[in-house]
């Protein structure tokens, strides 16, 4: 039985809080409760849930304990942290840590979601901009995609959808924005000569040279690079297994062989073998580092992922063919492909470049990263 009650609130407006009760042999074994600003709303919600609980095993799936929003983020991170980038990590937990996060998975309606964007958007939530907030539900979408058919939460299989479809209309979620930044070769001459520097001091830091040099000419992602174990070369065919990589569709157990241009094979060849892994830093060193270093040499806004967009460039610029480009990328499709397509000019920019011989002879030392 549904009954409604109204509440003024502290600001003036009024609360409609809408409550499904269940009673058998006069004892009460279920009650839900939900406020709403309308009172029409609050009179559906309570027809959809008492029809809902009417179904064979509703009631008993509703009794159960479910979970916040901020729990199966946990178990989602705990499941597959291992394969996601730094920066949506980073955007689940701090997702998880907001009022969404306390709710319960049936209360994750397409209002809340809404809410939830309309309020990053404002100063309480960090005045994000609207990319922000697409970045976030893309995300949280990711989550809510295994919560419901692998875990069996309770979540309405539309709210996302809906939630994105009004935010788009009100202009608060939109795609990033592409971006067309490539390093110039001056600015990797900086870069060198700080980061070979800081190998002749400190010989047992992350061999950055190799790392930058191996970005561009493989055209691979900062966590892609860290993951690449000696067991995923193919010696005949100058190839690497990369594992997880990133896809829209896919992002875990996603794992491709990709081809290693020249440059990058010699690069790979020149590592020590001590350890499973070719390159066993972790990301967020080489992320940090790069960063550190461009803040010092005073590189305006380039970042570590904008040597893919280099060593993709660079391929089309050499005249290679998009499928040709594609093994090496490891893109599925054109439209994806271009976006980390920006043309220069004609030829190999890195023909004759001084630095790739110091890098692949440049001794490295791993240190106490060597298993003992």
């Amino acid at each position: 039985m549904g009954t409604i009650t109204s509440r003024r609130r502290r600001d003036g407006s009024t609360g409609y809080t809408a409550q499904v009760r269940i009673m058998r042999d006069g004892v009460r074994v279920y009650q839900e409760t939900q406020t709403f600003d309308r009172k029409q709303t609050a009179q559906a919600w309570v027809k959809k849930r008492e029809t809902e609980l009417a179904h064979p095993g509703a009631l008993e799936r509703a009794a159960r304990g479910g979970a916040t929003v901020r729990q199966m983020i946990a178990r989602y991170l705990e499941q597959y942290g291992g394969a996601l980038g730094r920066t949506k990590e980073a955007t689940l937990k701090a997702i998880g840590e907001t009022w969404l996060g306390d709710l319960q998975d049936r209360d994750l309606t397409s209002q809340r979601l809404v809410e939830y964007g309309q309020w990053r958007m404002g100063a309480e939530g960090g005045a994000v901009q609207a990319q922000t907030v697409g970045n976030d539900l893309s995300h949280l979408a990711a989550v809510l995609s295994i919560a419901r058919p692998a875990w069996g939460y309770e979540i309405d299989p539309h709210a996302m959808a809906d939630a994105r479809r009004v935010l788009k209309k009100m202009g608060m979620v939109s795609k990033s924005k592409e971006r067309d930044r490539r390093p110039e070769l001056r600015e990797l001459d900086l870069l060198m000569e700080h980061f070979f520097e800081m190998q002749r001091r400190r010989p047992a830091s992350i061999n950055m040279p190799k790392v930058i040099a191996f970005a561009i000419f493989s055209t691979r992602r900062q966590e892609e690079i860290t993951r690449i174990r000696w067991d995923d070369l193919d010696e005949r065919r100058q190839a690497v297994l990369v594992r997880d990589m990133k896809n829209p569709g896919q992002k875990i157990g996603n794992h491709v062989w990709c081809h290693l241009p020249d440059e990058a094979w010699a690069i790979v060849q020149s590592m020590p073998r001590e350890c499973e892994r070719i390159f066993p830093y972790n990301g967020d060193s080489i992320s940090a580092s790069f960063t550190r270093a461009c803040q010092f040499l005073e590189l305006q806004d380039l970042r570590f992922h904008d040597l893919r967009h280099d060593g993709v460039s660079r391929l089309f610029e050499m005249d290679w063919d998009i499928p040709r480009v594609a093994s090496v990328s490891g893109h599925r499709d054109w439209n994806s492909m271009r976006r980390y397509t920006h043309l220069r000019g004609q030829g190999d920019p890195y023909a004759g470049w001084p630095w790739l011989e110091r890098i692949i002879a440049a001794p490295v030392v791993l240190g106490a990263r060597v298993p003992g």
